[in-house]
């Protein structure tokens, strides 16, 4: 047996992590529920709305009522011996409505190169309230203006009431002949059961080259990486945060330039909420702007153009923010 082979097998057996950390290996991102920019808990999100970070989610059900939220782990209950997580994932369908044809929660993976043509394991902890069927699905997705990709539908996984390591493991499409277009992305999706009450819990997903589920670790190993990991494909500022230094431009315009916390994928769309809730201040004089609006953009940085001021003087420094209840959202995701 080499040693690469008993390295692999001591981590399988013992379920905990083995030094070193291969940086990387999951490309999971936020595969323990870590970061949660937007909130912790969302009752009825439109579906393909986001929840925690980089988890899209869908219930078309009529009628359906559910809450997607984050959970906290007692300490000493995480599933895996030694990774003392926080947080955990929950789905809780409180009315099962009818005629739904999906309910699932799922990760796009930028870029279809992702692992293509390999061989892959996908592992996830999960409970559920009482024996409830899943299904895992892998999708190559080749993006705006692409063509081809593949599907790959694993069969049925019935969750238990106790924390228990589910795996699947499959060969993903080779890219021949595919035409690759704009934001290409690999999709893993969990399948949820459809027109039903229910509670599930999920944690540690974990998507890797390999026929074996190998022991559990994010994408880089650290809380402050996965936020910036986070952070490439959204970045949220919220109520009483200083957005930075602008200018007043005319006695009716204001300018701020935003310097992002990390590089994103592409340019962002931004989402101003509450816009009153936003304030130009110059040199003592501090009102709210009846437009906010893009000005310029790139993916390090954010010009916001504010109008409809008044009184103020052209040339001036002036100080940005937020107030209240405001946020204001930044998205570049797939």
């Amino acid at each position: 047996m080499s040693r690469a082979q008993l390295t692999s097998t001591v981590e399988q057996s013992s379920g905990g992590a083995v030094a070193p950390f291969l940086a990387g290996k999951n490309k999971i991102i936020n595969g323990d529920f870590s970061v949660w920019q937007r909130g912790t808990s969302f009752s009825n999100p439109a579906i393909n709305a986001y929840t925690a970070d980089k988890i899209i989610q869908g219930n078309n059900a009529s009628g359906v009522a559910f809450v997607d939220s984050q959970q906290v782990f007692t300490p000493g209950t995480a599933p895996v011996a030694g990774y003392e997580s926080a947080y955990f994932y929950r789905r809780n369908v409180t009315t099962a409505g009818s005629g739904g044809q999906y309910n699932f929660i799922q990760q796009r993976i930028e870029d279809i190169r992702t692992l293509a043509g390999q061989t892959v394991t996908f592992s996830f902890w999960a409970k559920a309230d009482s024996a409830r069927t899943v299904s895992v699905n892998l999708t190559q997705n080749s993006g705006s203006g692409g063509t081809g990709g593949a599907n790959f539908n694993s069969s049925n996984i019935t969750l238990s009431t106790a924390w228990t390591r589910y795996s699947i493991t499959t060969t993903l499409t080779s890219l021949s002949g595919v035409t690759i277009g704009t934001s290409s992305y690999l999709a893993v999706v969990l399948n949820m059961p459809i027109n039903t009450t229910m509670t599930i819990d999920t944690w540690g997903w974990q998507l890797e080259a390999g026929s074996v589920a190998t022991p559990f670790t994010t994408a880089s190993n650290t809380f402050q990486g996965e936020l910036a990991l986070c952070q490439r494909y959204y970045q949220q500022f919220n109520a009483n945060t200083p957005l930075g230094n602008g200018e007043i431009r005319y006695s009716t315009t204001a300018y701020c330039i935003i310097k992002l916390a990390q590089t994103m994928r592409t340019a962002p769309t931004a989402t101003f909420n509450n816009p009153t809730a936003y304030y130009v201040n110059s040199y003592g004089k501090s009102g709210a702007a009846a437009t906010i609006g893009l000005d310029i953009s790139g993916t390090d940085f954010y010009g916001i153009i504010f109008t409809g001021l008044s009184g103020y003087t052209a040339g001036q420094s002036s100080y940005i923010g937020i107030g209240g209840a405001g946020n204001l959202q930044l998205s570049a995701e797939l």
